[in-house]
């Protein structure tokens, strides 16, 4: 197991991660890096890493597992900023979720180090140091995406250490995560941004009228559209080709359905809801959601 690990970004996931050691690898040291220096103190008032450091550099130097929880976008640059910093040998991983992009960021301002990209599905529509909390991560996945040549027994070791923080691993290519996330992460997301936009920029209904009167399918459209902007433009600017490939699958598949209400085709749209009915019971089967009424919420609206 990793001894020395480094978190850069101390957010939802980086402190979660960073709490999630301490609470089930106890003997591995933390160190940890935010480019705000309110997130710092907050940081270290929570004590979401052994140590916070003030810097970046200081933050990576001596550590053997370097996990980037920054912004797609920023991953280059972050990682450009560590490198002089960085002992010789030193895993460096991430936690974001477009892998072609970040592979190819992490590389080319990192050559010669290991390099493992990792992706935690796993989060919560709040951000920042409050947001994060040590079970983040129990019964979730976590997919690595390592590349050709990556170091086999380097591999095993970054997938123990996401075991040991309560997720199940799996490792699969690059591409193919980028496309699985598109459609199982990626455009719901799009949809949850852009009917919450619609809905609020209705003439004939007002916001108060929009709030007061969620059911519960717009409501949980809300609480996805209220995740993190910045990291959300990161994703779709650098998950774009796969993003733009299921967009179309979808439109296809929307526009069906669009004809099916309007020929008032029952049994189209009745066989639709049956095959959608199958894949929540599987999520279910899963653990990877709650089957309760209205998701477990303690108020249940009929």
């Amino acid at each position: 197991m990793f001894q020395r690990v480094a978190i850069v970004g101390l957010g939802l996931i980086g402190g979660s991660i960073g709490l999630a050691v301490a609470e089930h690898l106890p003997g591995i040291s933390t160190k940890g890096y935010d480019a705000s220096p309110a997130v710092r103190r907050r940081a270290a008032e929570r004590g979401l890493t052994g140590t916070v450091c003030e810097t970046a550099e200081e933050a990576v130097a001596g550590a053997d597992l370097v996990i980037l929880c920054v912004p797609v976008g920023a991953m280059g640059e972050v990682a450009r900023q560590i490198a002089a910093a960085l002992p010789p040998g030193a895993l460096v991983s991430d936690v974001g979720s477009s892998k072609r992009s970040i592979t190819r960021s992490l590389t080319e301002a990192l050559p010669g180090q290991p390099i493992i990209p990792a992706h935690p599905v796993a989060g919560t529509e709040h951000s920042g140091p409050d947001a994060g909390f040590a079970t983040l991560f129990h019964h979730r996945w976590c997919i690595l995406t390592p590349p050709a040549d990556a170091d086999q027994a380097l591999v095993k070791q970054l997938a123990a250490f996401w075991r040991a923080l309560g997720t199940r691993v799996e490792v699969m290519d690059a591409e193919h995560h980028d496309l699985v996330l598109a459609v199982t992460s990626h455009i719901p997301h799009l949809i949850a941004y852009t009917i919450v936009g619609t809905a609020s920029d209705l003439e004939d209904v007002t916001r108060g009228e929009v709030i007061k009167y969620s059911a519960g399918g717009f409501r949980d459209f809300t609480r996805i559209a209220a995740s993190d902007p910045t990291m959300w433009r990161d994703v779709f600017l650098n998950n774009r080709d796969a993003v733009l490939e299921m967009l179309e699958r979808f439109l296809a598949d929307l526009e069906g359905m669009r004809e099916a209400i309007k020929a008032g085709d029952g049994d189209a749209m009745f066989d639709l809801f049956a095959r959608t009915r199958a894949i929540r019971r599987g999520i279910i089967e899963l653990g990877q959601d709650d089957a309760r009424p209205d998701f477990g919420r303690a108020d249940h609206e009929g």
